[in-house]
């Protein structure tokens, strides 16, 4: 029996992958830098061992599944290799892997995580499941029915994968490092329409994924009346939100989640129109309301009579969206964005959109730009940033406590990169 080596294992994708492999009764060890990461908790709590990168890891009996984070010049790679082991990169394994499920793939530039988990939670109450969530959560069973998983657009690597379904959320231009323009997404995205074998299920609100031409049937969702499963007569509360679904202009039952903003409505439709053609009953769909969350996807934290809200927003429209979001949970409150940018190409692209999108808070607070692996020397500063937003300051992780001032407020660190140390910084300030 073979061991998977995972080069790389702290990933978000590739601990998910590692914890659904270890649940389906393989054997599972990883490697990794040793810095500490918020997805290596459940792979210690499923004693998955993890050692630092070393080429004295790499041995005979080993099948290697190595992260994209890394290319062939790691040394572990690099022995692998030279041995002759069996080698996979995550997203070629992750194609094989999901073959012997019925595999509902979920992408699109905002909300794959989020939707994921939303389907992933709604399947579980109902079948034995393996889920894939790009927040680092996986899990596996022997006698899985489904596998709902979230497959990134970026590099193309989605098109490794042959789903039975797809749920796509939307298009827009993103990792600008890597794509031209939005019609080179649209591209990727009809790529991968392609290779879906049952179904589509697509935001009809989405004027490019209106465009998508497939060979099997593309069910659309969405606000307007022209979607096959529209969302009318929405309303929130304390509880969530409530909004009625018509199937094809006809009344079909009503549905409560407990997140705030259109694009969360948005993300449980795909999810009910998915589960309504695979033939489940309104009655298991309505278990949605249970659904808790994904890890930094508008995660809350009570601290003295702040609101602490910790998201992995990355991209103008995803700051829009998550600070509608807390508008809509809390308006008597005031809104403080934390914003940290990701990568030097995002933000030299989209520098006046983020100012715009960041505007809607109350006041905003820039940490520097967290730099990729993948760039080299950048000539563009957070100073760049700063001066296109009113009431706008940079935050040092080491004097945090300014965000004390701000009190009863929400406050809204968001970032794809370790935004999570000033949260933390501020926290341990406070409870001094």
């Amino acid at each position: 029996m073979t061991t998977y080596h995972f080069i790389g294992i702290k990933g978000t994708g590739m601990s998910a992958l590692a914890q659904i492999l270890n649940d389906s009764g393989e054997k599972v060890q990883g490697s990794d830098v040793e810095k500490v990461f918020f997805t290596q908790s459940a792979l210690e709590e499923k004693n998955i061992p993890i050692y630092p990168f070393s080429k004295n890891n790499i041995k005979d009996g080993l099948t290697i599944i190595a992260g994209n984070a890394f290319n062939d010049d790691n040394e572990e790679i690099k022995e692998a290799k030279r041995i002759g082991l069996p080698f996979y990169r995550y997203h070629e394994f992750l194609g094989e892997w999901l073959k012997q499920y019925t595999s509902i793939a979920v992408t699109g530039a905002h909300g794959k995580t989020s939707t994921t988990g939303l389907l992933a939670h709604v399947l579980n109450q109902t079948y034995p499941i393996s889920y894939l969530i790009g927040d680092g959560t996986g899990m596996g069973h022997v006698n899985s029915e489904y596998f709902a998983f979230e497959a990134c657009e970026y590099r193309r690597h989605f098109l490794q994968y042959e789903p039975d379904y797809c749920i796509m959320t939307n298009i827009d231009f993103d990792h600008p490092d890597y794509f031209s323009s939005i019609e080179d997404v649209f591209q990727s995205f009809q790529q991968m329409a392609e290779k879906v074998k049952k179904g589509i299920v697509a935001c009809g609100d989405d004027e490019y994924l209106q465009r998508i031409q497939a060979k099997v049937p593309v069910l659309y969702y969405g606000f307007a009346d022209t979607n096959d499963f529209q969302a009318k007569n929405v309303s929130e509360d304390k509880q969530g939100t409530t909004f009625d679904v018509f199937v094809r202009n006809n009344y079909y039952d009503s549905f409560t989640v407990p997140t705030y903003g259109n694009h969360n409505v948005l993300n449980a439709l795909a999810v009910i129109s998915i589960c309504h053609y695979e033939g489940m009953s309104a009655t298991d769909i309505k278990k949605i309301h249970s659904f808790k969350g994904v890890k930094r996807r508008f995660t809350e934290k009570i601290l003295g009579n702040q609101i602490l809200i910790d998201d992995y927003a990355h991209h103008p429209k995803e700051i829009e969206a998550t600070i509608d979001s807390a508008r809509k949970k809390y308006p008597n409150k005031s809104i403080t964005a934390i914003f940290q940018p990701h990568t030097y190409s995002r933000t030299k692209t989209f520098l006046q959109d983020f100012a715009r999108s960041l505007q809607m808070a109350d006041q905003v607070y820039l940490c520097d730009i967290f730099g990729s692996a993948r760039e080299g020397d950048a000539k563009l500063s957070i100073e760049d940033l700063r001066v296109l937003i009113d009431n706008c300051r940079i935050l040092e992780v080491d004097h945090t406590q300014v965000l004390e001032q701000f009190n009863e407020s929400v406050l809204i660190f968001m970032g794809a990169g370790d935004i999570q140390k000033f949260q933390q910084a501020y926290e341990n300030q406070v409870n001094k």
